[in-house]
């Protein structure tokens, strides 16, 4: 995976319609999500604020914001996206500090990853995966030629960042997200081209240092001790990934509906946040599952034939890390709830209730929609463009203008 097809160098400015079906699916994993919200908090906002519709007027609120965010990534010219870069870096290198500052950062149970909003909590880790994955994206463009590629001091500026955003996250005590934008950094620097024993002594520094961090929080060691024991702890740090399991089991085949499913069995804790798919699966069953996988491929697709079309490198390498950051943070919340992997904050985007999740994910997808106006039929345009002006050029009278005839 060291070549790509791409175009080096080659201006967007030439817009063609954006890619339909792409668009269709961001809005069905939207009101899906919507949907399943409204179903898995019921239970919740009844003992929350007495309104049923308690999440889901936060998250339809946060909606706005990120649609308005969304159309922002989608009209604006990838080119002044590109100028724009290190005001939106540096704006979240800032908002993630404020985490620091006590009376504005909102402290969880474990953690102090979010600031107060007028409406809302804010996680700025969030924006900062954005970010990041913008920032690789033009620098590769820029800077990872296909000459670049056997100079290893060429990706030493990324991950040098790469390893800056992550500590940050790490300074949270947001351990899950850290690992996870780790690992998205790594698949973006792969995508570029680079040669993967160049990361060898990276991995040999970053692996033992993950492991000291799993262990120098007691939450973190209690949840790997729950992980490996099960049964031992069942009453305890498992509470909440056996109601999600219990309720994985319940939803058999057809699922028991949105009714049955808010009345019967355990209560899953954090069933409109991390733990919504188990409340998903509960109500539509297997068939639910089925359905939602295959709209998450096909989101997915459609996000990387979107990618491998367009002739500019910065909105593939950023469409790639983008689809994959929203697959892959995906099927990471599938295993947590499913008990394939300990218990982390990853949310699951779309569905999930936070509004930090709802607006970086559709900006994430407005960016997608913006690169698909650039692809190979544009540059067979610009190509047949130039062609027939050349063609026209070679046939005019230029004697009017140079004063003389050609013999």
């Amino acid at each position: 995976m060291a070549e790509y097809n791409f175009v080096p160098r080659r201006s967007c400015e030439i817009y063609r319609k954006s890619d339909t079906s792409f668009i269709i699916s961001v809005i069905l994993m939207w009101g899906i999500g919507i949907f399943t919200l409204f179903v898995c908090s019921r239970a919740s906002t009844i003992m929350i604020a007495s309104n049923p519709f308690y999440f889901v007027k936060r998250q339809l609120l946060a909606s706005v914001v990120g649609f308005a965010g969304l159309l922002f990534f989608a009209l604006v010219p990838l080119n002044k996206l590109r100028k724009l870069l290190p005001i939106i870096s540096l704006v979240s290198i800032f908002l993630c500090f404020l985490t620091f500052v006590p009376g504005l950062r909102d402290e969880g149970q474990y953690t102090y990853r979010w600031i107060k909003m007028p409406f809302f909590s804010f996680q700025p880790s969030e924006l900062l995966k954005f970010s990041l994955v913008l920032f690789l994206a033009n620098y590769f463009d820029k800077y990872c030629r296909k000459d670049d590629l056997a100079e290893d001091k060429t990706f030493a500026p990324a991950v040098v960042c790469l390893t800056f955003c992550v500590s940050i996250i790490f300074a949270q005590k947001d351990y899950s997200t850290g690992v996870f934008v780790l690992l998205l950094g790594l698949f973006m620097i792969f995508i570029s081209g680079a040669k993967l024993f160049w990361l060898i002594p990276y991995g040999i520094l970053a692996i033992p240092a993950l492991f000291v961090l799993v262990f120098t929080e007691e939450y973190r060691s209690k949840r790997i001790s729950g992980f490996l024991n099960p049964d031992k702890y069942s009453q305890t740090i498992n509470w909440q990934p056996d109601a999600a399991k219990q309720a994985i089991s319940a939803g058999g085949f057809w699922g028991q509906g949105i009714g049955q499913s808010l009345t019967s069995g355990r209560k899953i804790p954090l069933g409109q946040s991390d733990y919504i798919f188990a409340g998903w699966t509960k109500a539509m069953g297997f068939v639910g599952v089925i359905f939602y996988f295959v709209l998450l491929i096909l989101f997915t697709y459609k996000a990387v034939k979107i990618a491998l079309k367009c002739p500019d490198r910065f909105a593939c390498f950023g469409t790639l890390g983008c689809a994959a950051s929203i697959f892959f943070q995906s099927l990471l919340n599938i295993a947590v709830v499913s008990g394939m992997l300990p218990s982390t904050g990853i949310p699951l985007p779309f569905f999930s209730s936070g509004g930090s999740s709802i607006i970086v994910t559709l900006c994430m997808c407005g960016f997608i929609i913006n690169a698909s106006k650039c692809d190979s039929d544009t540059l067979n345009l610009e190509k047949s463009a130039s062609q027939d002006f050349n063609n026209e050029y070679e046939n005019l009278d230029v004697s009017f203008f140079t004063g003389r005839k050609e013999k």
